[in-house]
């Protein structure tokens, strides 16, 4: 497992670092900072999911491995909205329907 701290999302609730002290601990202000390089052996899975879950404003994530089959699938939905929009003969086809 392995995680980043978004510490420009951090509140300082400081619950992270009650939960997985080995991984997260307070800077002078209360604000969290990452200790280490971010991986997560097993054996601490699940403290740091627990500080991962219990985060208020979910500035820790964990960042998955990329899957191959993952560059083939579109970022975004490409099909037409307009294909599925019903609308009567005078309406345009961008408007406001009923």
């Amino acid at each position: 497992m392995r995680i980043k701290l978004d510490r420009t999302l951090c509140d300082g609730f400081g619950i992270c670092a009650k939960h997985a002290p080995e991984y997260f601990s307070l800077d002078d202000w209360g604000y969290a900072k990452l200790e280490g390089s971010g991986d997560v052996p097993a054996q601490d899975r699940d403290a740091v999911m627990r500080a991962l879950l219990d985060c208020p404003v979910h500035a820790i994530l964990e960042l998955g491995e990329r899957r191959p089959d993952d560059d083939h699938r579109p970022l975004v939905d490409t099909a037409d909205p307009a294909g599925s929009l019903k609308t009567e003969d005078n309406e345009a086809q961008w408007g406001f329907t009923r």
